[in-house]
């Protein structure tokens, strides 16, 4: 029988995540405990205030459910749940020392999310395996990364939270 190795979600592992996150011109960065063709995908997503997610929602294709879990284990994100014009549906504040620690939100659903304090940790698992190129489906309205546009919306979805 082979011996697998342990993965550990430790304090080194975190600083150097973080520390990619705050390099990074999108100021995130994940790092992934599964292989791509894992069925089930768990990751740390480490975002920094400012970072854009461009809405979008998962819809999976044979039997893979399109869901996403988010438990935050550091800091506050807020998540924006969108319907399919864009249109803000719920707002939802999920934080470490909060009320609400985690959620999960059900296939096809239009989502962003805003990191609301440095270095928040969030864990995320979602059902693989994973496929880039069908992973997201994006809004179209709403504008592409690196851009003025996107960096104006994080700044106006920032202050629902505030």
């Amino acid at each position: 029988m082979q011996t697998l190795p342990i993965k550990r979600l430790d304090r080194e592992l975190i600083e150097r995540i973080a520390t990619q996150a705050r390099q990074s011109p999108r100021l995130r960065q994940t790092y992934s405990f599964h292989d791509g063709l894992e069925k089930v995908q768990r990751f740390v997503n480490i975002l920094q205030p400012g970072t854009y997610v461009r809405p979008h929602r998962h819809c999976r294709d044979g039997g893979i459910n399109g869901f996403e879990f988010f438990l935050v284990c550091q800091g506050a994100l807020g998540m924006l749940v969108m319907n399919d014009r864009g249109e803000i549906v719920t707002t939802e504040l999920v934080s470490a020392g909060g009320a609400v620690w985690g959620l999960e939100l059900p296939e096809a659903t239009y989502h962003t999310a805003v990191a609301l304090a440095p270095d928040t940790i969030i864990l995320e698992l979602k059902e693989g395996p994973y496929n880039s190129s069908t992973d997201k489906e994006f809004l179209e309205q709403f504008p592409a990364e690196g851009t003025d546009a996107a960096q104006q919306l994080v700044a106006t979805w920032e202050t629902y939270f505030q």
